[in-house]
Formats: C-alpha cells, structure tokens, sequence
C-alpha cells in the first residue's frame, strides 16, 4: 500500500537474501524493489529487522538491503573475522553486489553506525552519502580505564540477556516490552524487530546475538576512539548525523551528548548533525521517528 500524498510504502516486506562473505554468506533483508540503494548496519546485538520502519517509509524508488552483521540474527553463525573492520568489508560487499555500479547511500545505527562511517572512509568510490543515526562518534575514553570494565558497566544488563533461556517466545518478548526505552511506544515494529532475534529450541529460547562477537565489538568501540576521529575528519562523502535526546533507558540524557556532538561537526568538515526530538536510542530507527530516518538518507543529496 502506498500513501498517494507521500509516494511513501506503507507496508513493505522483507525478502531474505545471501550475501556471501568471507567465511561464509550474511542474512540481508531487501525491503523494497526500486532501483536506488541503500545498505544499513544494525546496532550490537541488533538485526537488520531493526530497519523495518524507515524501510516502509521510504519512496518507492528506493530499495534498502539491511544486513544481519556477523554474530547476530541470521548471521550468528557465520564466523569472524569480526570488529569494525570486518562489518564495513561486509557492507562494502552489499554495495558492489546489489549497487548496479553507481555508488549506493550507507547508513547505520549504533554500532553499525561506525561500520558505515569505516565503510564510507575506506571506500568512497562505493557511497553517495553517509547517515549516522546515534552513533559514530568516538566514545570519550578517561586515561587509564578499564575498557572491559567499562563495557560491563554499560552494557551488563544487555550481555546477560544474550545468555539467558526463555521457556517460549513470548516470555522473550515480554522482556522487551517491559523495557523502559521500548515498552512505552511499543508498536508493530518493534515487535517484528523482536520476534526476529529470538532462537534455540522449544524451553530454550534464547537471543540470536552471540556473547563473545558482541564483546570482542563492544571493546573495539571503546577503545577505538582514534580511529573513528580519523574515519570522520577524513570523509570524502557527505554525512549527517541524526542523533536522540533519551539513550538507552529511554530517559534523558541521550547517547551522544550536544557537546560531543559540536566537537566533531567542527572537526570533520562533511559532517552536518541533527537532534530528534522525542526519541531515545532505539525508537529514533523504530518509532514515529522513523520517517526522520528516511525522509534525512532520501534528501542528503
């Protein structure tokens, strides 16, 4: 169904596809059939379904190839390498298999927000433009810390649910709705997003995003604040930034503060930024934000 105002899919499917890679293929959900492109990279223990609602939103013309990253989704079992480096690869592989030769918009989030930002650095032949949505800039980095201390701290309680069994879907999904970032603006979305990630057999279900490739990322992020700083001040691609004032809680203050966020548009010439009011962390890509998110890749350029 298409909204005759906007030219805008309303409900749009995903087929699944394989993108062979090294060490075996990715799961990449197609939303869409138009003949532009655009590939995305999830957040951390996230999925390619977490697209979903941007993808639906965007013109017809558009199609968006969303990758389950290595050690997530339909990709948990495809093997290392992992790391920035190794999901930006893979995103530049999406590129040239599914880009017809032209170059093709990236976009990710969190996480996958410093794959495209490393993909866009690495190879600008392959890109058009570049959005960030609440991620890529460095995470600030006090000397002498424990980066996997650090990680716990941050990301504790996610990491133990990577671990835990559920008797049945809806005992998982029920964790997700009492989640205060997410059970308070529930929708369609974010529960295909969920149901998505669950795996394991009948009283053994379970998250389909793996502990130790989820680690060994999250250690990267923290202590790879260099590097991004490069990524982003060398950018030979246009890039905007849409970033949200709630983070992972769903309460004030957001992932990226505004002070951060001034530092490094002032820094990297290509990067342009934008907050977006009412949203945290995860409902700027899967909540009414979303059309945000679809209606910044479409205009950047």
């Amino acid at each position: 169904m298409t909204d005759e105002a906007t030219g805008q899919t309303l409900d749009r499917d995903p087929v699944e596809l394989e993108l062979p890679v090294d060490g075996g293929t990715l799961r990449v959900l197609r939303f869409g059939t138009g003949p532009r492109t655009a590939v995305a990279a999830h957040g951390i223990t996230a999925s390619g379904m977490s697209f979903r609602a941007p993808a639906r939103r965007l013109p017809s013309e558009w199609s968006l190839f969303a990758l389950d990253l290595r050690g997530r989704g339909g990709s948990a079992d495809t093997p290392g390498p992992y790391g920035v480096d190794a999901h930006a690869a893979d995103l530049c592989a999406a590129a040239e298999r599914w880009g017809g030769g032209a170059p093709v918009a990236v976009t990710g989030q969190s996480m996958g927000a410093c794959a495209a930002l490393r993909a866009a650095a690495r190879r600008p032949e392959l890109f058009d433009r570049l959005l960030l949505i609440d991620g890529g800039l460095p995470i600030p980095l006090e000397e002498g810390t424990d980066p996997d201390a650090l990680l716990d701290a941050s990301m504790g309680p996610i990491l133990a649910r990577l671990t835990r069994t559920f008797e049945n879907d809806e005992a998982y999904v029920d964790v997700f709705r009492a989640h205060p970032a997410l059970g308070p603006e529930w929708n369609d979305d974010i529960e295909a997003y969920v149901r998505d990630g669950i795996t394991g057999p009948a009283g053994a279900r379970r998250s389909s995003a793996r502990e130790g490739p989820v680690r060994r990322d999250g250690r990267e992020l923290i202590t790879s604040g260099p590097a991004f700083g490069a990524d982003l001040t060398g950018l030979a691609v246009p890039a905007r930034l849409l970033y949200a004032p709630r983070g992972l809680t769903g309460a004030a203050p957001g992932v990226l503060s505004d002070a951060l966020v001034a530092h490094w548009t002032a820094r990297a010439p290509r990067l342009t930024a934008e907050a977006v009011p009412d949203c945290n962390h995860f409902t700027i890509l899967m909540g009414p934000q979303a059309k945000t998110v679809a209606d910044r890749l479409v205009g950047m350029v």
